[in-house]
């Protein structure tokens, strides 16, 4: 087989194992749809949707321990407030509890729910907003896109408006590690 033949084979394989890597993960935790309700590939949803914002990623590298029920809980500064967030890489958007929303001074009253969204819990409406700024540990990112998703969600999701502006994020057996 020629040098080029081979070239073409490889690249070939890298993209086949690129697609089905993308099918396998489009199966967010959040995925977004403007009404009617249909859920729609999350991916291509948010890009139109909320766009991401350009601001890089600033501060020092985080560490998420591992919690004792397997998950990576953390505990973030959201606008100058506490949240816990649920580390979730499944979903597109950082994704708020209405009583968190509420706690960080979003007026839930006069937020518009319409898209609709696809939880673990089933389908709910949500409405966009930006959030100042979101700070793990010092690993600290400005003008995030989030949902508040109007019910069913237990806790808020740090998702991937938020992670995908990280120059890197890596899981292991003991803790997450989010790269600014």
């Amino acid at each position: 087989m020629s040098e080029r033949a081979s070239s073409l084979v490889r690249y070939a394989l890298v993209a086949f194992v690129a697609s089905a890597s993308a099918f396998a993960s489009a199966g967010a935790v959040v995925a977004f749809a403007p009404k009617p309700p249909q859920l729609r590939a999350a991916r291509a949803e948010a890009a139109m949707v909320m766009p991401l914002a350009a601001d890089p990623a600033a501060g020092e590298r985080a560490e998420i321990p591992k919690a004792a029920d397997g998950h990576y809980w953390a505990q973030a500064e959201v606008n100058g407030q506490a949240v816990r967030f649920l580390v979730d890489t499944g979903a597109t958007a950082v994704a708020l509890t209405p009583n968190d929303a509420q706690r960080l001074g979003i007026r839930i009253e006069q937020l518009k729910f319409d898209y609709t969204v696809g939880t673990a819990a089933g389908r709910t409406r949500a409405a966009p907003v930006r959030l100042a700024s979101v700070s793990v540990d010092g690993a600290r990112i400005e003008n995030v896109d989030a949902l508040v998703i109007e019910e069913g969600l237990d806790s808020s999701l740090l998702g991937m408006t938020y992670l995908g502006r990280l120059s890197s994020f890596q899981a292991t057996r003991q803790a997450l590690f989010l790269q600014p």
